[in-house]
């Protein structure tokens, strides 16, 4: 109910404007998207709380955005197609649990593992569970935030390497190990080398 009233307060306008706390999306092609997923929730037997149209705003200048309301189901099966499809647009949804077992077993059971976040005021409890997640990144009581001193990216089909931190400089490298042996012993760990001939 709390995330309902909160989506349905937020103030949807201009980008431009620092007030606006909800811009559109980017085509009217991923505004159908989104308003497509809204019915494949209902078809799925769902419960819409939130949001799920494509606003009508009475300033003219917004007429041509392509803008959809926050949109929020509850009582959402894991197995739905809105749990387990990413949507990018202005849409969430909510999954019932009943510990922190199932609530782990929900957040890995998914193709994607970009990031995920977690709400406590149990420090231990948040490295547990954070621990247990399998993304690229785990906010606690926070999210979205990011810093270019850390890396960001994701596992799974969310993963195509990493973004930010030092970690990024990797995608534009390519390692290579040169190993030289200086005393003059022979080495090998298979089998005996000791009578091998060297070639200088």
């Amino acid at each position: 109910e709390r995330l309902a009233a909160k989506a349905k307060s937020l103030r949807i306008g201009d980008p431009a404007d620092p007030s606006t706390q909800l811009g559109p999306v980017i085509s009217s092609k991923q505004r159908a998207r989104v308003l497509s997923y809204v019915e494949a929730g209902l078809s799925e037997k769902a419960k819409l709380v939130a949001g799920g149209r494509a606003p009508k705003l009475e300033d003219p200048r917004l007429a041509n955005g392509f803008f959809v309301e926050p949109t929020v189901f509850a009582d959402v099966d894991p197995s739905m197609r809105i749990a387990r499809e990413e949507v990018f647009g202005p849409f969430t949804v909510v999954t019932p649990f009943d510990d922190e077992a199932e609530a782990n077993r929900i957040a890995n059971d998914s193709p994607f593992g970009l990031a995920a976040a977690i709400r406590t005021r149990d420090v231990a409890r948040a490295h547990r569970v954070a621990a247990k997640f399998k993304c690229g990144i785990v906010w606690v009581n926070d999210h979205h935030r990011l810093d270019p001193a850390l890396p960001w990216g994701g596992v799974k089909d969310s993963g195509i390497g990493r973004e930010f931190g030092t970690e990024s400089f990797e995608e534009h490298f390519d390692v290579k190990t040169v190993m030289i042996n200086t005393d003059g012993r022979p080495f090998d760990w298979y089998r005996d080398t000791s009578g091998q001939k060297r070639l200088n």
